[in-house]
Parts: C-alpha cells; structure tokens; sequence
C-alpha cells in the first residue's frame, strides 16, 4: 500500500494555509461533473492523491492499477487515446521517477492528451527522505519536448490548472503541492500558458520563484522593502512553455535576478532562466543567484529541510543582498 503520511510544519505565515491537494480535488469533482470525459488513473494512492471523494461520486471512473507506475501511464495514453480525458495521479518521485520512459514515449512524444498530477512534489514527504522526495522532476521533464510543465503557487491557481488541462487538454504534468501555502493571488488568479505572472512590482532586483516558493519570495520582498530595496516578484507557474519574454525583460530592467524552487538546482527553473540570460546580449546579461536544493536531504520534516537548503525568507534575503553589491 502506498497510502504514507508524514509530519510536515506548518510554514509561519500569519495568514491561513492551504494544502493544494485539496484544491485539485475539489475542483476534480466539479469538472467530472460536466465533462463525463474526466477519468483519474492512480498507483495506489487513492487516499494521498486525495481522490477518495472522487471515487465515491464516480466509482466506474477511478481506475487503480496498484503499484505500476509504468502501467498507469501506458493506462493513461491509452484512454487519452480512445477519447477520455485522465488525470493520472501519484507521488511525484514515482510518478516521474520510474515511469520517465513511458512519459517519454507514450504521453511527450506521442502527444497524448494525458494530465499528470505530480502530489506531493518537492520535499512535502519529509522524514521519509530521499527516496520519496521528489526534486529532480522539474529537470528530468524538462528535457521532454510537448510536455506542459505547471507549478501552482496556492490553492486557486491550482483550480485554474486542473480547470485549464480539462478545457484544453494537452501533455501536461501539473506539479500538486502538499506543503501547506498561503494565498497569493488573492482571488486574482492567473494561468496563461507559457506565462509567467507579475505578483509585485519593482526594479531593483527580481525574484523569480514557483510554487512554494512564491509565497516566501512576497514575504522576503516585503522585508526588503523595509531596507529600501524593490524587489519584482515573479511567479513562475509555467515551466515549460517558459516565459523568455518575461525572464528577457527583467533582466534588463533590474540589476540582478534571484529564482527560488523547492526542487533541483541542476536543470530546474534556476537553470532554465540561466540558460536564458547567459544567451542575452552582454548589456542585459544581469547578474544571478539560483536557489533551490543541491544535495541528498537530511532527515528532517519538510520546514526544517527549506530551511536546510536557504529556502526560506532569510536565503532570497541574503541572495538579493548579494546580488546589490556586485
């Protein structure tokens, strides 16, 4: 069985949290009532994909294949194929981890219309260490050409996402957080493929973060405004497409860029957004600092492995200082 919990901290913010899961179920049902094409494809995880209200409602359009991630995504690529929409839901480290040839073949270069929904991503599983956290998805699916890459940043981007993939389905991997965040767009959601969203405005550095790292990244720019530095945030929501114009713009109207991501340094948002700015005429070429996780994780729960890492208020702090005074 895979239905695994872990002790996660709650993050210290002053408003309530939220656990995106929630949010992609709710939002799951209320699609699959209107669209009898919705179907959810799962490895056993029924209860950690938070699907257990969605089989009650519809029973005959839960398909479990036990613990066969390979399996589940052949399974997907088959339904999109005869017409259905799934949402093949698991862990995030198996889910991309075991099955990357499948996703390769069968969803990325097959062009399936298959939505996977990567919960619990990044290092949500906590105490369970390594093998269960799940920072080398953003790299590896990357490297997938076809394949829409989303990272909500709270709840109601997280509706937006599944409400999107149903209304135009396409390859996609929907990374749903299980960290409890805040809500950070304030009933002004925003998901345009390929976009990145402007969530505060400055110009003297910017920090470009996704997912959880939004929420840090508004707190870290309102600390800094306190010292006298404005700070742009960017919320990064889409991976892949990547948002070049964005990326282009700020590095030429700010003096540095920070990105910030629950998720590998090699080959994730930091590197994407390198690999942008190091191709940018020498003029525009800004200075960066690329936060994000670096090595095997201790064992710790979640907060305390965010703190580990820099990933925190503190670590885009310094990294912004850093950046002024080159």
């Amino acid at each position: 069985m895979r239905e695994q919990t872990t002790i996660s901290d709650v993050p210290p913010f002053d408003e309530p949290v939220f656990d995106n899961r929630v949010a992609f179920a709710e939002e799951l049902i209320d699609i699959a009532h209107r669209d009898e094409r919705i179907v959810a494809v799962c490895n056993d995880s029924v209860g950690s994909s938070n699907l257990v209200k969605f089989r009650a409602e519809f029973p005959d359009r839960v398909i479990n294949v036990g613990i066969a991630e390979q399996n589940m995504v052949g399974v997907g690529a088959g339904l999109a194929a005869r017409g259905l929409i799934p949402f093949v839901c698991g862990a995030s480290p198996f889910l991309t981890g075991r099955a990357l040839e499948q996703i390769k073949a069968d969803i990325a270069y097959s062009q399936h219309n298959v939505i996977l929904c990567g919960m619990s991503p990044g290092m949500a599983y906590g105490e369970l260490g390594p093998t269960h956290h799940s920072v080398e998805d953003l790299s590896w699916l990357r490297a997938l050409p076809g394949l829409d890459i989303v990272v909500p940043a709270d709840a109601e981007q997280t509706r937006l996402a599944v409400r999107q993939a149903a209304s135009h389905p396409r390859p996609t991997f929907i990374r749903v957080g299980r960290f409890k965040v805040p809500d950070v767009t304030h009933g002004a959601a925003k998901l345009v493929r390929g976009r990145f969203s402007t969530v505060r405005d400055g110009d003297d550095v910017t920090v470009i973060a996704t997912g959880t790292m939004v929420s840090r990244a508004l707190q870290a720019a309102d600390v800094l405004a306190a010292a006298g530095v404005s700070v742009r945030v960017l919320d990064a929501a889409y991976i892949a497409p990547l948002d070049i114009e964005a990326i282009t713009a700020a590095a030429g109207a700010t003096r540095g860029i920070v990105t910030a991501e629950e998720a590998s340094v090699s080959g994730g948002l930091g590197a994407a957004v390198a690999s942008v700015v190091a191709q940018l005429p020498a003029p525009a070429r800004a200075p960066m600092r690329i936060l994000g996780v670096n090595e095997f994780a201790p064992t710790g729960s979640t907060a305390y492995l965010l703190d580990h890492f820099g990933l925190n208020v503190d670590g885009i702090v310094t990294a912004v200082k850093e950046l002024l005074t080159e």
